[in-house]
């Protein structure tokens, strides 16, 4: 097993764990679309996936062939 060189100081460590207190994720609300999604996701919309307010997939609509 690989063991470290130095002792982490207890404020990295802790620095480290703050991001386990979270007790909700965070929402975001589009401009777009006003459709409420977790932040850096893509999230599906009437039919097309959209990413930054920005559609990404159309399945709206039947591709032709």
């Amino acid at each position: 097993m690989a063991h470290p060189k130095r002792r982490q100081s207890s404020t990295r460590r802790d620095k480290r764990r703050t991001h386990d207190k979270a007790v909700m994720p965070q929402i975001a609300i589009c401009g777009v679309t006003g459709e409420a999604h977790l932040y850096h996701r893509a999230y599906w919309h009437e039919g097309k996936l959209y990413y930054k307010g920005k559609v990404v997939i159309d399945k709206s609509t039947p591709a032709e062939a």
